[in-house]
């Protein structure tokens, strides 16, 4: 390993000390509908055990940032609720992970207009807390970075703004807002999903920056915006001193024509998890022998709340490539490619196979629960199949749910099937001998 810099330590200390994280917690995020129904896009259960803004405050914890605001206006209540179990920090440091939800002021009463408007709308409690620079993350990606060294490319090349952007081919590049930089990474041009190829064509990096990257030159490749910004705290005021509502679409493309704007070029995994597909298969790939996300990697944990649960009881059961968390009980079933979220109660007979079981807040019979309503759980042989079936659910005896046959599209009685994928929602009972 070798021994920091001067300048590296610097950069480090500045992060700690000076800088803001600011998690965007989206809107009301209907692509994950009806994951989202009863709860903000951050707060969505993810790899049994975690929420979507697990990902970006661990990021910023394993990089010495423990000061961070989460923008939200939705169903904030149950993401509010996990935050302040999960991150507490003791009395004697400045840190902090605090919702800040949308709220009438006498400036404004408006809902947030978008990513842009949303920090605007807070401003005033970002600049009062005495920061330098301002890290602007997003609350519903799937990665790991350390924005240690995203501050070190920062200051090394004085930049006002610096993005992360990620290496992507032709084809993806239609879907990102693309950046075009010189080899020093100054970014000079922006184009939000370019579907001309002459216009493409323009933007693909340049030869020296793929080698510097390690990556071929014989295929182009363009930089994509992350949705990351670090800002200079003037620069940040100044950009926001108009009604622009997005970063993006607005505020970037106006900032490249009169500032140094740079990019930091990020070559790890990452899956942007705004859409049900996006989510079912980041989930799926964790169950792999050798998954694109290591959630094992002790060098950079990723934090969650921590439930006094029993291990987990397997009885009998077939399972192959599955994730399970905390406190199941699986007796005699057959689980092929699936998610056991926690307190996950599987019976004999019940086969799962390509699904992400979200699990239960609470055990059946547990001090505050409906004697009337059936505990959640799996019946006794169910067979379920390419679905997600989210917290409190109770699925009785005898039930087949899978799309075959059906609607990508579809909304059903205590269902929906979106992108091919049928979600059963949060606290929905469904009766023994149900088809789905």
């Amino acid at each position: 390993m070798s021994t920091p810099t001067s300048a590296q330590i610097e950069a480090d200390s500045v992060l700690r000390r000076s800088t803001l994280a600011i998690v965007m917690g989206g809107g009301a995020g209907t692509r994950l509908f009806p994951l989202t129904k009863d709860r903000a896009k951050p707060a969505v259960p993810l790899a049994g055990k975690y929420r979507l803004v697990d990902i970006p405050i661990s990021n910023c914890i394993n990089s010495g940032l423990r000061q961070v605001y989460v923008l939200t206006q939705y169903n904030s209540a149950s993401l509010n609720r996990h935050l302040s179990r999960t991150y507490r920090f003791d009395q004697f440091t400045r840190g902090f992970v605090e919702v800040l939800a949308a709220q009438q002021t006498p400036e404004g009463e408006r809902w947030y207009q978008g990513t842009a408007d949303a920090v605007r709308q807070n401003l005033r409690y970002f600049l009062d807390g005495g920061h330098d620079y301002f890290l602007i993350l997003s609350g519903d990606q799937l990665y790991r970075m350390d924005f240690r060294k995203v501050m070190r490319e920062h200051l090394a090349h004085e930049a006002d703004l610096t993005i992360a952007t990620l290496p992507v081919n032709a084809t993806d590049a239609t879907g990102f807002g693309i950046m075009h930089s010189d080899e020093n990474g100054r970014v000079y041009e922006f184009v939000e999903k370019p579907k001309d190829p002459a216009v493409l064509k323009k933007l693909s990096m340049p030869v020296e920056t793929l080698r510097k990257m390690g990556l071929p030159t014989d295929e182009p490749r363009f930089e994509a915006s992350m949705g990351i910004y670090l800002f200079n705290r003037q620069v940040l005021e100044e950009c926001l001193d108009n009604t622009h509502n997005d970063f993006g679409k607005h505020i970037i493309p106006t900032a490249i024509k009169d500032r140094r704007v740079h990019t930091y070029n990020f070559q790890g995994y990452w899956e942007d998890i705004g859409t049900i597909r996006s989510f079912f298969q980041a989930n799926l790939d964790l169950c792999k022998l050798v998954p694109q996300f290591d959630f094992f990697d002790s060098t950079a944990p990723i934090f969650s709340h921590s439930r006094a649960l029993p291990a987990t009881k397997i009885n009998g059961a077939t399972i192959h490539h599955a994730l399970i968390a905390d406190g199941c009980i699986v007796t005699d079933a057959h689980i092929e490619t699936a998610v056991i979220g926690v307190r996950s109660k599987i019976e004999p007979g019940a086969t799962i196979r390509d699904t992400i079981i979200m699990g239960a807040d609470f055990y059946a019979g547990a001090a505050g629960t409906d004697p009337d309503r059936p505990p959640p759980g799996i019946g006794r042989n169910c067979r379920i199949e390419r679905a997600i079936i989210d917290k409190n659910v109770h699925i009785g005896d005898n039930v087949v749910i899978t799309p075959e046959g059906k609607p990508s599209e579809m909304d059903g009685d205590n269902f929906y099937i979106r992108d091919g994928i049928v979600c059963i929602p949060k606290d929905a009972i469904i009766p023994a001998g149900t088809w789905i």
